[in-house]
């Protein structure tokens, strides 16, 4: 149930936090899948004549969730708008992962107070991530009291009857779940354009001593494999040319069924039939990257070349203390593998620099694996302790000044394999999904291809939504550009 509260109480009675030990201790509760889901009869016209604005930081995961707070808002009637003084309705959907994702939450909380005190008819909201964290929904509670909402991740199914709730109570409405949630089908979605998000399953059960995910999203609860394979079917009948498949922890899907025997490269292998012309996947980890996903990727047809494979760390002690699970080698070992079966696959990662403890030679370690694999390219991140996980407990012992000459040359480095990567393709014909115009140029159009690289080539705006065929005429370091040398590419869908 909702709690309704005032701004000078005690808050932290009103939900049960989030508790690292509870989450190190989890056990076997039977997760339900909940199929009846519909929009309250008394909330399906609430938002008649109203306006929403929902900003989203973050993961995929973040803009799949308000992908579907924007379905259930819709269907209550409200429409959407990017005028925040237009809006009736403003939801903050947040990210935990790095402390600079709250800072600027917390930026747009100050800005919107003024907004509030003029429109005080105006329900604002915090959900995501940061809504699962003890400490920022105390700090909402306390300093920011005219927020009018705090749910969770687990709850956004929810969010008619808080929103009503919200509305008609004029107090705070807090409703934090700390267990996991159900998985509950059926959901609406406002999806947009030509690719598809689709969720396979929730959570992580992985603990990386970084990361705060496992106690905001929770343990790992998979969807049952026939809701998954029959979204993805109707979003091939709706025209999708593109659907990547998420989860905190990709591959490591269907590890928590009890009745099936079903993996990640069973789904993939299944969804491989459907006729969706582009799969993606993400975010996959090492420890659960096994032999016969590499032989299902290796089929090829709509299961694309690209691979997002978080390492993390070069260093073998490193990544012990991460508590990644495995070793340089191993990461070595499942590379070398996945390029035997794959030759042409493009593999990309995640890069922490300054991990509590790490010593030049064991930076030098990640240099060293960034060469030896040859990934495309990075993500790269300065550690930073979040509040809650293991790290924030060890000695954060690297100067800031080393952290960011360490990230000043990986990042180097990363922009030179990015080039080479890309000056490789020069006089080679590649497939692109046109997705539309660039974001600099009208006239030039901006597509991507199966190796998810970006490329501008100029063509009528009409092409917008297709498969073309372009020949690769210049590489630059983040960016191709070419010119069609077909036609559309006739597509089976």
């Amino acid at each position: 149930m909702a709690n309704q509260v005032k701004s000078d109480k005690d808050y932290s009675q009103y939900f049960q936090p989030p508790s690292l030990t509870d989450a190190k201790k989890r056990g076997k509760e039977e997760i339900a899948v909940h199929y009846d889901f519909t929009i309250p009869e008394d909330m399906q016209e609430f938002g008649k004549d109203k306006y929403y604005l929902i900003r989203t930081y973050g993961c995929q995961m973040n803009e799949h969730d308000t992908e579907v707070m924007k379905g259930l808002l819709e269907q209550m009637g409200y429409q959407t708008t990017e005028d925040k003084y237009q809006a009736d309705v403003i939801l903050l959907n947040t990210c935990a992962i790095r402390e600079n994702a709250e800072d600027k939450v917390f930026g747009e909380l100050g800005h919107l107070k003024a907004l509030k005190a003029q429109k005080p008819g105006l329900v604002l909201g915090v959900c995501g991530c940061m809504s699962q964290e003890e400490a920022v929904v105390n700090r909402i509670m306390q300093k920011h009291a005219f927020v009018d909402l705090i749910f969770g991740t687990h709850n956004i199914h929810r969010l008619p009857t808080l929103l009503k709730d919200a509305f008609y109570n004029k107090e705070m409405v807090v409703e934090v779940w700390s267990k996991e949630g159900d998985i509950v089908e059926n959901l609406p979605k406002k999806r947009e354009g030509i690719r598809a998000w689709v969720n396979i399953m929730f959570g992580c059960d992985k603990f990386c001593t970084y990361c705060i995910v496992p106690y905001t999203r929770g343990k790992e609860r998979s969807r049952r494999p026939q809701d998954v394979l029959a979204e993805v079917r109707d979003l091939a009948r709706q025209g999708f040319q593109e659907i990547t498949l998420l989860g905190q922890n990709v591959n490591a899907y269907g590890k928590d069924f009890e009745d099936i025997t079903y993996s990640f490269a069973d789904l993939m292998d299944d969804i491989r039939k459907i006729d969706v012309p582009r799969i993606r996947f993400t975010t996959s980890h090492p420890r659960d990257f096994d032999d016969r996903l590499i032989e299902v990727l290796g089929k090829r047809g709509n299961l694309v070349e690209h691979i997002h494979l978080p390492v993390q760390s070069g260093n073998t002690e490193v990544l012990k203390r991460m508590s990644r699970k495995y070793t340089r080698d191993h990461y070595l070992q499942l590379a070398s593998k996945i390029k035997e079966t794959m030759p042409d696959v493009v593999l990309t990662t995640d890069i922490i620099v300054g991990f509590p403890g790490e010593t030049d030679e064991q930076f030098d370690e990640t240099m060293s694996l960034y060469e030896e694999v040859g990934f495309d390219f990075a993500f790269t991140f300065i550690y930073s302790p979040r509040e809650g996980t293991p790290a924030a407990d060890m000695e954060d012992n690297v100067p800031m000044e080393v952290k960011k000459q360490r990230l000043y040359r990986l990042n180097e480095l990363v922009n030179k394999h990015s080039k080479a990567s890309n000056e490789r393709l020069l006089g080679q014909t590649v497939e692109v999904l046109v997705e539309g115009e660039s974001k600099n140029n009208a006239d030039v159009l901006a597509g991507r291809t199966r190796t998810n690289k970006l490329i501008h080539f100029t063509g009528d705006k009409s092409l917008v939504g297709q498969m073309v065929e372009v020949e690769v005429t210049h590489a630059q370091t983040w960016i191709l550009k070419g010119e069609i040398v077909h036609k559309p590419m006739k597509m089976s869908i």
